[in-house]
């Protein structure tokens, strides 16, 4: 049984002298998400794997410091001061960031980039990376979301078909423990679920009214990585079963939900074939001009300054789609003067994000006597509806949206005493009795909207600005189109008229007017494709010019669908993992 307190040593790691000591069967930029699922697979199949974090060591529950602490034990009641909010103004906006999981999150001033344009690039330095943080919505994508691009013009052929795919979904959420129910959707297919957390009775009100009124929306329990009734394999990790206490992103020390600490890094570890060397910043993939490809990976030492070689056969790149994109571009040699595999020059364009500008709120009568029971960390999904089988918009792409009901505490406005008159001020007994009872019930409806990757939205290097290890910075050059406004419309417009048919009370609308990239769903830059005049990698997240490095995060993303893509991430990583053993083996790379 894997032992997920394995002792490691958290400071940064002794260089080893010999190049044999340095030399690997594989190497994986990054710890996060899909790293953790290349180390997995490929430590698996026994091959000694190194895996490089540019962030300091995270050990499951060990390095948990807020996972159990209560509101009034934060000195600011889980507020960031002000003084630190003026310092952050990027990393502050963050979904889920406070006082109580600042830890997992960058500093702004630690982490430079340049915006040509607005872009919000939230970012979580640590063995582990954004797994530790994210919101962990984890639906398939539809057949239709990989043919749509070609379909409708708007984007190049996927090399790759759902279908293909499809039991890699399979694969990685029985490991990861997805939950959710088989609904039938066409828009977003069912997968190998856990029980899904229970609608309340507001939310089993609203769904019943939505599929009233409407043939084409369904309301469903959100598919999320939490484990609501462990299998055998998600003991095997040493993990149980969520307590719905709703305190993800402290870090779990329950592991009830998934992330590479408390699952994937362990599994390897736990194969004797894992190293892990945190405070590695990776300078560029190097590039063997005699052999035709990459022989390993330079990295900075964080702390020492210490410039140093590792080297591998296989080669794979999960450092998050923007810090991939700049690893790659600074992986310049003879061969490829413009960044490795980049004969065609579309290295770090056709960048593209998930819209998150537009949301709905509306207030529901009724349903006083009722409540519901724990913090279910989940929220309920209703899948894309718009250009599914044909063009049915004045816009491209789709839109899902994430959707709940709850009650808060009641405005100090509508508080009465007990003879049911309104009390005259905030303060006394019956005040106090008053604010103990909770206000009436309200739900909320938010869109995460396709974008359309194109050219001119590109990530490239500076050529003057450098960070404190001597890289280039990251110049974004990021935007939202007439697309985008026509999708969001829409989605505003819709749900409008959606939440009155409902029955819903004091709609408001919202355009949040957020920068690209506050979604964190960046991806592109180095895409997949049939063709390497048009794409950087083949459909086994191959670079077409350099066969031994392997891009599975979100850069290799071709186009950004409208449903979370982190299962996706994972899918895509397995299967290539797995395609790269039988490569090796054959003698292929």
């Amino acid at each position: 049984m894997p032992n997920n307190n394995q002792p490691r040593d958290t400071t940064a790691p002794s260089t080893p002298r010999s190049t044999a000591a340095r030399t690997f069967d594989a190497i994986v930029i990054g710890s996060g998400i899909s790293g953790g699922w290349a180390a997995k697979e490929l430590c698996e199949h026994g091959l000694k794997t190194l895996v490089l974090e540019r962030g300091r060591d995270i050990i499951h529950n060990k390095d948990y410091p807020t996972a159990t602490m209560a509101p009034w034990q934060f000195p600011h009641r889980k507020q960031m001061p002000d003084a630190f909010i003026k310092e952050n103004p990027l990393i502050t906006t963050a979904a889920g960031f406070g006082e109580d999981t600042a830890h997992f999150f960058i500093k702004d001033k630690d982490h430079p980039y340049v915006q040509e344009k607005p872009f919000d690039w939230i970012r979580g330095y640590q063995v582990g990376g954004k797994s530790l943080i994210w919101g962990r919505a984890c639906p398939r994508w539809s057949p239709y979301d990989f043919t749509a691009p070609a379909r409708y013009g708007y984007g190049i052929e996927w090399p790759i078909s759902y279908e293909e795919i499809a039991p890699w979904y399979s694969h990685v959420e029985r490991f990861s423990g997805i939950c959710g129910n088989k609904d039938g959707i066409e828009a977003m297919p069912d997968g190998d679920y856990l029980p899904p957390f229970e609608l309340n009775c507001v939310e089993q009100h609203l769904k019943q009214k939505i599929s009233e009124h409407y043939t084409d929306r369904f309301m469903i329990q959100g598919r999320w990585a939490q484990l609501t009734k462990p299998n055998p394999i998600h003991l095997q990790q040493g993990r149980s079963q969520c307590q719905a206490r709703d305190l993800c992103m402290r870090g779990c020390p329950f592991g009830g939900y998934f992330s590479s600490v408390s699952s994937t890094l362990p599994w390897a570890a736990n194969t004797g074939n894992l190293t892990i060397r945190p405070f590695s910043v990776v300078h560029s993939i190097i590039y063997d001009e005699k052999k035709g490809q990459a022989s390993g990976v330079r990295i900075i030492d964080t702390n020492t300054k210490e410039t140093i070689d590792y080297y591998a056969r296989i080669i794979f790149v999960n450092a998050s789609a923007l810090n991939s994109n700049l690893v790659l571009l600074n992986s310049t040699s003879n061969r490829f003067p413009n960044g490795l595999g980049n004969d065609n020059g579309l290295l770090g364009k056709y960048v593209a994000f998930q819209n998150y500008r537009g949301s709905l709120g509306g207030t529901i009568d009724g349903f006083e006597d009722s409540y519901y029971y724990g913090r279910r960390p989940s929220e309920c999904m209703m899948p894309n509806f718009r250009n599914i089988k044909k063009q049915d918009t004045d816009f491209v792409g789709g839109y899902m949206a994430f959707m709940g009901a709850s009650r808060g505490t009641p405005d100090s406005a509508s508080l009465t005493g007990p003879n049911g008159q309104p009390l005259p001020e905030n303060i006394g007994a019956d005040y106090k009795k008053a604010m103990s009872e909770p206000g009436g019930w309200g739900m909320y409806i938010y869109m995460q909207g396709e974008t359309i990757p194109k050219e001119s939205n590109t990530v490239t290097l500076s050529k003057t600005d450098k960070d404190q290890w001597g890289i280039p910075l990251l110049v974004t050059r990021v935007d939202y189109d007439d697309n985008d406004e026509r999708l969001l419309k829409d989605f505003l417009t819709q749900s409008e008229e959606m939440l009155h048919k409902i029955g819903v009370k004091n709609i408001t609308t919202n355009d949040n007017h957020w920068a690209p990239g506050r979604d964190i769903h960046e991806m592109g830059g180095c895409r997949m494709g049939k063709d390497p005049k048009t794409s950087l990698l083949n459909k086994h997240n191959q670079l077409h010019h350099c066969k031994n490095v392997f891009v599975t995060d979100g850069a290799c993303m071709t186009s950004t669908g409208n449903a979370s893509p982190s299962i996706l991430y994972m899918a895509l990583t397995a299967r290539a993992a797995n395609h790269a053993v039988e490569e090796l083996k054959k003698g292929n790379i």
